[in-house]
């Protein structure tokens, strides 16, 4: 599976540890298999910056990632997805459970829903209501440094 990070920076050996605690999945480092996303996370890093943004590519062994390690996939915008988020968000999630976590990204589309909800100001329902109208995008993150050394090769990196 061909994945994509969006930096300033070429990250040949990326390090778990590295990554920002109390994202969408916890912490980790983050890949994405829709290039357009990675292009527009680089994008808004090279503006926040002020340095090039840059366009990591990578291969990940998912099926070797199936097979040995803790997996999970949210497949759509709902409850579960929800909770893990806000957990995650708020610093009450037990990212433990899983070495790789795939799924949608709380972005631009779906975040006012996320944090009107974790604010209390939208009930869970109409919560659910917003984001079942909503596709998810994807995103994985690689929350063990062993599936990075064993199952993610660095391929090369372009300049936007």
């Amino acid at each position: 599976m061909k994945v994509f990070h969006g930096s300033t920076v070429v990250i040949k050996q990326p390090l778990v540890a590295t990554g920002r605690k109390m994202l969408d999945f916890g912490q980790g480092f983050y890949v994405t298999d829709i290039q357009q996303q990675a292009e527009s996370w680089a994008e808004r890093m090279q503006r926040i910056r002020n340095e090039a943004g840059i366009v990591n590519i990578y291969e990940l062994n998912i099926e070797k990632v199936k097979q040995h390690f803790r997996y999970f996939k949210f497949e759509y915008y709902d409850n579960a997805w929800l909770q893990f988020i806000v957990a995650n968000r708020t610093g009450r999630a037990d990212v433990e459970n899983f070495d790789v976590i795939e799924g949608g990204v709380a972005n631009d589309r779906v975040i006012d829903t996320v944090e009107a909800y974790m604010a209390n100001m939208m009930t869970l329902e109409t919560a659910l209501g917003q984001l079942v109208k909503h596709k998810p995008n994807n995103q994985l993150c690689i929350a063990k440094q062993e599936v990075i050394d064993t199952c993610l090769e660095y391929v090369e990196y372009y300049k936007i």
